[in-house]
């Protein structure tokens, strides 16, 4: 029993993302505290809207800091995957959480000693070489893809993400009210950035000494070579010592209809993959899908940091906390979404929820100019993360075991490359269309998820062909 619960990650992940969340509040509030002050007294001398400097202050600032974070942990994330792929999987999540200590660290020095934001780019530059978020999620993803079947991994992968929505809501919720306690002393901010060094340390402390990594075949369907079906795993059978050949058996062992059985049964195999073989077109169409989805959530994320605490929202420390609650609530829907409808629908059925559930909700945030208006929104994407866990699974059924750490890591880099490309694209437009339509980035988000339906339904119809293609019976 205790041997079980030391092979779980979801506890590293859970402190892991409520120091993180932590971190996130006070970094944006001590953001705002530092520019709001820069730009009243720019305003003082200055015809210029001092709120629209503000604003225009903070999305630049998360722009050069999301380039940062996206570019620099580009050789280090894949190096991490290759050494995580080879038996040392706590490698790739070892190492970013060092990172995040010491990043993290950095945030409290700023708030304590008064140094200038732009220590920021540095830290954030150090977190990314130790290998950043994407090398610490793919590592993540690769321990949950080791604990479970292909049959259940949908269901693992989403109740990780599901722990690690719980933690973020947890922490977005006591963030506010943390900050509270010191928002009026000379050091606004420096309780979150402790609390999230503790934290991270904490999970770090469980990742290095307690987490025990599981074997990858410790069940059956972990020898089974992916994208191979149990009919073509019967194929396969036909060759072992009990039944050499079906045609043998039945007296027909003319070599003309061996040949024939032979070839057909390669074909079988071989149109998904055989051992050490990928389905590259799969892999590279499912890539596009995800990386589509990633860029209209995470962009519209990055919008909202700036988006809420602005006219006419405007909202404090307490009220950013709730609505990046709400925001982590989706992981919980998600995941109830993900359990229920994976007795019933395929997963291109539950991508398309997921797909629906952010654009419609992304389209109502268009229109947000109250409070209530941005939690409506929000109810409406209550399966909005139902799409990335399913995508990881559709992948992992592409590649065996070994390969799951480079597959998820290459998937986080693409991420976040797209990610360097687009933030200040739309953090350009952003500005561009501010004062007359603040959320048009909202709907070039909602477009880009639609999109991403397309390559996956291109490879559900080649999955259905392959796996509709029979042996040929000789005569």
């Amino acid at each position: 029993m205790c041997g079980r619960l030391r092979a779980l990650i979801e506890p590293a992940v859970f402190s892991a993302e409520i120091a993180s969340t932590l971190y996130d509040t006070g970094l944006l509030m001590v953001v705002k505290g530092r520019y709001n002050a820069s730009c009243n007294s720019s305003f003082i001398n200055t015809s210029v809207n001092g709120d629209d400097l503000q604003q225009k202050a903070i999305s630049n600032f998360y722009m050069i800091y999301d380039i940062i974070f996206g570019l620099s942990p580009t050789l280090t994330a894949f190096y991490l995957a290759r050494l995580g792929d080879k038996g040392y999987r706590k490698l790739p999540i070892c190492c970013p959480l060092l990172g995040y200590v010491i990043s993290r660290a950095m945030l409290l020095l700023v708030v304590l000693l008064g140094w200038p934001l732009q220590v920021m780019f540095g830290a954030v530059a150090l977190q990314g070489l130790s290998g950043g978020f994407s090398s610490y999620w793919a590592g993540v993803m690769a321990i949950a893809s080791d604990q479970s079947s292909e049959r259940q991994r949908s269901v693992q992968l989403v109740r990780v993400e599901v722990v690690y929505g719980v933690a973020g809501f947890i922490g977005s919720m006591a963030s506010g009210y943390v900050f509270s306690i010191d928002a009026s002393s000379e050091h606004q901010g420096i309780i979150l950035a402790a609390l999230s060094v503790c934290l991270f340390s904490l999970s770090l402390i469980y990742s290095l000494l307690i987490l025990k990594i599981p074997s990858s075949e410790f069940t059956p369907e972990a020898n089974i070579q992916p994208g191979i079906s149990s009919v073509n795993c019967d194929i396969k059978d036909f060759g072992s010592p009990k039944n050499e050949n079906p045609l043998e058996s039945s007296g027909q062992s003319n070599d003309g209809d061996r040949e024939l059985y032979q070839t057909s049964a390669t074909s079988a195999v071989g149109s998904t993959g055989g051992p050490g073989s990928f389905n590259m077109t799969n892999i590279v169409l499912l890539f596009i899908a995800a990386v589509l989805y990633d860029i209209a959530n995470g962009q519209s994320k990055n919008i909202l940091i700036s988006f809420v605490v602005k006219k006419p929202l405007n909202w404090d420390a307490k009220q950013v906390g709730y609505g990046n609650a709400a925001d982590f609530v989706i992981y919980l829907t998600s995941f109830l979404g993900v359990w229920g409808f994976s007795r019933c629908l395929r997963d291109i059925s539950m991508i398309m929820i997921g797909v629906f559930s952010l654009s419609s909700g992304l389209v109502v945030m268009t229109f947000v100019k109250k409070t209530y208006m941005f939690f409506i929104a929000r109810a409406l994407n209550l399966f909005a993360l139902m799409t990335m866990p399913t995508i990881r699974s559709m992948l992992s059924k592409q590649v065996d075991a070994s390969s799951y750490g480079k597959i998820f890591v290459l998937l986080e880099l693409s991420f976040t490359l797209a990610s360097v490309i687009t933030s200040p694209i739309f953090t350009k437009i952003y500005q561009a269309t501010l004062d007359w339509f603040a959320g048009f980035c909202f709907i070039l988000s909602s477009i880009l998820s639609f999109l991403a339906i397309i390559p996956v339904g291109v490879v559900a119809y080649r999955t259905r062909q392959q796996q509709g293609y029979e042996p040929i019976p000789s005569s």
